[in-house]
C-alpha cells in the first residue's frame, strides 16, 4: 500500500493497462467464438456439398413414383385447360369441298338478308371474303379450315350488322397457307433433292396457335363504332384480336367560331314551358373505322 501511495502515477498506469488487457482478452475471446461458429457452419456446408457431389442423381422408387404423379396431374390440368380454350374457339369439323361451298352460299344469303333488315350497306357481290370459292371448290385438306374461318367471319359480320353500322365499305380476307399448299410447293430437282436430303435432320415443332387475318373498313356513328369494338373484344365463342385500328372522322375541321356564337332564332311561344332544342357542335358526325382483326385457331 505504501508503494502505491508513493508511486500514484505508475500505479494508475498499471491499473489502466490491466483493464485494457482484460478488455482485449474478452474481445479476442468473443471474436474467436464467432469465428469458431462460422468455421463449423462452413465445414458442415462443405461436407454436405461433398456428400451431394458423390450421390447418384437418379431418384429412388418412391420419389420417382411421386414425380410421375406430379406429371400426371400436370398433364390432366393442361388437357382440361386446352378443352376450356377450345370452347372459346369455333370448331373445325370435317367438311367436304362441296359442303363448304353450300355453307358459303347459305351464309352469304343469311348475311345479305340480315344486312337488309338492319339497313346496312354491304360491298357489291359480297361473298364474306371467299370470292374465289363462290364458283370453284377448295382443296379437300383446306375445306375444314375454310369452314371454320367461314363461321368466324360470319360471327364478325353479325357483330357489325347487329350494331347497325352505316355501311361496310371494304372486307378482305387473307388466304390461308393451306389453301394453296399443294400448288405452291415446288417440285425439287434431282440434284436439289440429293443435296437437301442429308440436311433434313429434324422437323420443326407444330404451331400451337394460328391466326386468320381479315381487314375491314366500315362507316358508323361513334356510338355504333364503340359497340362494335366492345363486342369484338368481349366476344364469346371466338377469340378476336384487334391488331391495328384507324379511325377517321368525316369532319376533319371544327365548326366556324362565328357560327357557334350566333344566337339561335327565336321559337314561337306556343309552349312557354318547353325548352328550345339544343344544337350540338360535336357528336353528330360519322366516322370511318379501318381495322385488322386476327381470329385465333388451334394448330394441328
Amino acid at each position: 500500500m505504501n508503494w502505491f501511495r508513493q508511486n500514484r502515477a505508475l500505479a494508475t498506469l498499471l491499473i489502466a493497462f490491466g483493464v485494457c488487457v482484460l478488455f482485449a482478452g474478452l474481445l479476442l475471446f468473443w471474436r474467436w467464438a464467432t469465428w469458431s461458429d462460422a468455421r463449423q457452419t462452413f465445414d458442415q456446408a462443405a461436407a454436405e456439398k461433398s456428400r451431394l457431389d458423390r450421390l447418384d442423381p437418379f431418384p429412388n422408387d418412391a420419389n420417382y413414383r411421386k414425380l410421375q404423379g406430379y406429371l400426371d396431374r400436370y398433364n390432366s390440368a393442361l388437357d382440361k385447360f386446352k378443352d376450356e380454350l377450345k370452347k372459346e374457339i369455333v370448331p373445325a369439323p370435317p367438311l367436304a369441298p362441296n359442303e363448304f361451298q353450300s355453307r358459303l352460299r347459305q351464309a352469304t344469303v343469311a348475311t345479305l338478308n340480315r344486312a337488309q333488315t338492319n339497313n346496312v350497306k354491304l360491298p357489291d357481290k359480297f361473298q364474306l371474303g371467299f370470292d374465289e370459292f363462290a364458283m370453284a371448290l377448295p382443296d379437300t385438306a383446306a375445306a375444314p379450315l375454310l369452314g371454320q374461318e367461314l363461321s368466324q367471319i360470319q360471327m364478325l359480320i353479325n357483330i357489325l350488322l347487329d350494331a347497325k353500322v352505316d355501311s361496310v365499305t371494304s372486307f378482305h380476307r387473307a388466304p390461308l397457307p393451306e389453301e394453296h399448299a399443294a400448288s405452291s410447293t415446288p417440285t425439287p430437282s434431282p440434284v436439289a433433292r440429293r443435296t437437301a436430303a442429308p440436311t433434313k435432320t429434324a422437323t420443326p415443332p407444330p404451331t400451337l396457335l394460328k391466326g386468320n387475318i381479315v381487314d375491314l373498313t366500315f362507316r358508323a356513328t361513334p356510338a355504333a363504332a364503340r359497340k362494335v369494338l366492345n363486342e369484338i373484344a368481349n366476344s364469346s365463342g371466338q377469340f378476336f384480336i384487334i391488331r391495328t385500328l384507324y379511325v377517321h372522322n368525316e369532319k376533319d375541321k371544327g365548326p366556324p367560331r362565328q357560327r357557334t356564337g350566333e344566337p339561335a332564332p327565336a321559337e314561337p311561344a306556343a309552349q312557354p314551358g318547353a325548352a328550345a332544342p339544343l344544337n350540338f357542335i360535336v357528336g353528330n358526325e360519322h366516322i370511318e373505322v379501318s381495322a385488322t382483326i386476327e381470329m385465333l385457331r388451334f394448330g394441328s
